[in-house]
């Protein structure tokens, strides 16, 4: 009885350090501001062939501006690097939709799709109307003399 009592006050404790560790690491994270949540799904298809789940492959995170960079983070990880860098310079705007189907489901409400080429690579950012402002006002506002392909 003690041994049982033992071991779920351990795993009780454990769950408890690992929720903690999650909102602490989203704080240092933050802490620099330029912040937004955004999803991301990455190599996606040219044109999805009929009948593809569209819901799958998105990862939620949390990107960070930094400088000529956008840092993406996934939110479910304990790792302080960014999982993926994008490079200003690097990437180019190939057009914006609604979720449809089980994306709807897959993604945060109020989220719209920007299907974007980074070196030569298809992905696809899923954020906020707000954060989608933000982040084409920062595209275009690169420097002079950088090319900024926003369709």
């Amino acid at each position: 009885m003690v041994l049982a009592l033992t071991v779920c006050g351990l795993v009780v404790a454990l769950v408890v350090v690992g929720l903690f560790v999650f909102g602490v690491r989203r704080r240092l994270i933050q802490r620099s501001g330029g912040t937004f949540d955004c999803s991301l799904r990455w190599n996606t298809p040219e044109k999805p062939e009929k009948g593809e789940e569209n819901g799958k492959g998105w990862g939620y995170g949390i990107a960070r501006y930094n400088g000529d960079r956008i840092e993406w983070f996934r939110v479910f990880s304990y790792s302080p690097r960014p999982r993926r860098i994008l490079e200003r310079s690097a990437i180019e705007v190939a057009g914006r939709r609604t979720p449809e189907g089980e994306e709807e489901l897959a993604l945060l409400s109020d989220a719209v799709i920007l299907a974007c080429l980074h070196r030569g690579a298809r992905l696809e950012l899923a954020m906020s109307e707000d954060a989608l402002t933000g982040f084409l006002a920062w595209l275009e506002a690169a420097p002079p003399g950088q090319r900024v392909n926003v369709a």
